[in-house]
């Protein structure tokens, strides 16, 4: 059996390998650590469709002549997932009331929902609860999904795009103990959401990059292991969700200006020096 990935004939020594089951469970491995993922199976030139694929995992070895495999990475599958998500968004939102039920199993039955409820949990939570008729409206929806999709195919340009907001937070962190003590708790409320989201919006990003290729045992951050800074920080952010819940301002403060403040600042400078040592981007979901 030759076996081809991606057009290109694949250096695959078969040992105990029997069955195509063998063989795929074996290349699944084989791609893992990069969080690629099997996308397409042909056997001979014929495509394997989803309801075909389980039956065909017995098929021994011998019987097979030529098998090709398209191979995707995380970010590509995630692209299509999302962009997927953002047509059922608006089918749905454009639909009749009585075709929306249909619409919603459609999507929930589908690849790119079984990718993103293993993949990317938050987004597919939401989704579901959209397409059940609760939750955000369809174009609130999609206005989260395009910010990621943008993050998948281009998170450079993502990094470069958010340096403004990430020093806008950074002070208003640097800024939280005057708000409180001084009764701009509107503000100060606003100030934590934004710096929660712009913290996440960064981990997306540095584990987009991970599953690109950066190697999170030799990046460091202000001469940290990536891990430990991430300990550190995180470590930092639950005392300062503890501290503004009891109102304790001062500590609240010295939190916010003197550990997460500095922090966000060096986690994006990290990031952006990531960026700039050329991660591919995708054109097209």
């Amino acid at each position: 059996m030759n076996i081809f990935i991606n057009e290109k004939a694949a250096d695959i020594t078969l040992d105990t390998e029997k069955n195509l089951g063998d063989v795929l469970s074996g290349i699944e491995m084989w791609i893992a650590p990069s969080r690629n993922r099997i996308k397409g199976i042909k056997i001979d030139g014929k495509i394997l469709g989803e309801e075909e694929l389980q039956g065909s995992f017995r098929i021994d070895i011998k019987d097979i002549k030529k098998l090709d495999i398209t191979v995707a990475s995380y970010r590509e599958l995630a692209a299509e997932a999302l962009g997927r998500l953002l047509e059922t968004c608006a089918d749905y939102e454009n639909a009749a009331f009585a075709d929306r039920q249909r619409i919603s199993t459609g999507w929930e039955t589908g690849a790119a929902a079984r990718f993103l409820a293993s993949d990317v949990p938050d987004i597919y939570a939401l989704a579901r609860r959209t397409l059940a008729g609760e939750g955000f409206s369809p174009a609130e929806l999609a206005f989260l999904i395009d910010e990621r999709l943008r993050e998948f195919t281009d998170p450079a340009g993502e990094i470069g795009g958010s340096s403004v907001l990430a020093e806008t937070i950074a002070g208003r962190l640097e800024a939280l103990s005057l708000d409180m003590q001084t009764g701009r708790e509107k503000r100060a409320s606003e100030t934590v959401q934004l710096f929660s989201g712009m913290g996440e919006k960064l981990l997306r990003i540095f584990f987009i990059f991970e599953s690109e290729g950066l190697n999170p045992e030799i990046f460091a951050i202000d001469g940290l292991p990536v891990k430990t800074f991430l300990d550190e920080f995180n470590a930092a952010l639950k005392e300062l969700s503890a501290a503004y819940e009891n109102k304790d301002t001062v500590l609240a403060g010295d939190i916010a200006e003197y550990e997460l403040a500095p922090r966000l600042r060096k986690l994006h400078a990290a990031l952006t020096h990531a960026a700039a040592t050329g991660f591919p981007v995708i054109t097209e979901p």
